[in-house]
């Protein structure tokens, strides 16, 4: 049997791996048209025709124009989370974050980095564009849920228990608005500062989140 033949394959016949890949896509295009001519001016059509599809084919994955800018937007974490998934349980969250992060700076693709710049021009068009914004907290929400599972099991607790809900929405938070303001200071130009500079960003990260869960987050576990 091949490889295609065992992917998962929705109602359509697109496995689930080309089927966000393709909504990726679609997302990197629309993002580029928001940030040069803004949302208002920016049409169903002319995603389309960026992404060299037909106008109905996003509508089959997309509810509206700005929910295009979905995938995108999540892109803006992703290294985030996936360096928190991965972190020892005998290992500080300073620690982990710097190292990781650092290391990550000169792995990641070019094509990744374009991602992120392009998550971070939309969380900062947010501000302004209340149905990009929309995007945004659900991107937030997602990360909330992957919280529950990766702090769930640094406690030894359900994902669902109220105090590892309670904790990882305020980390989830500590991510959103982290990432909002360095999005600030990254597209302003700012030179190296805590917030745009990896090492000291990382351990931003690491602090906000220990202390926005009273010190229940953070330390290494035995």
């Amino acid at each position: 049997m091949s490889a295609m033949a065992t992917e998962s394959r929705p109602v359509g016949g697109m496995s689930e791996r080309r089927r966000s890949r393709l909504r990726l896509e679609i997302s990197r295009e629309a993002a580029r048209l928001f940030w040069k001519q803004g949302v208002a001016a920016t049409s169903g059509d002319q995603i389309a025709d960026a992404v060299g599809l037909s106008t109905r084919t996003i509508w089959r994955h997309f509810r509206s124009k700005e929910a295009c800018a979905e995938p995108i937007v999540m892109q803006g974490v992703v290294t985030l989370m996936s360096v928190l998934r991965s972190w020892p349980k005998d290992r500080s969250l300073e620690d982990h974050l710097v190292g990781e992060l650092v290391r990550l700076q000169y792995e990641t693709r070019p094509a990744d980095l374009a991602d992120e710049m392009l998550a971070m021009k939309m969380i900062r068009l947010a501000d302004t564009e209340p149905a990009l914004r929309t995007a945004w907290l659900m991107a937030c929400d997602q990360i909330e849920q992957q919280m529950r599972v990766i702090i769930g099991d640094r406690l030894g607790c359900a994902a669902g228990d109220l105090e590892v809900r309670v904790h990882a929405a305020a980390a989830a938070a500590v991510v959103r608005v982290l990432d909002e303001q360095i999005g600030v200071a990254f597209l302003a130009g700012a030179g190296a500062t805590e917030l745009t500079e990896v090492k000291a960003a990382a351990r931003r990260f690491a602090h906000a989140i220990r202390a926005a869960t009273g010190g229940a987050v953070g330390d290494p576990i035995a």
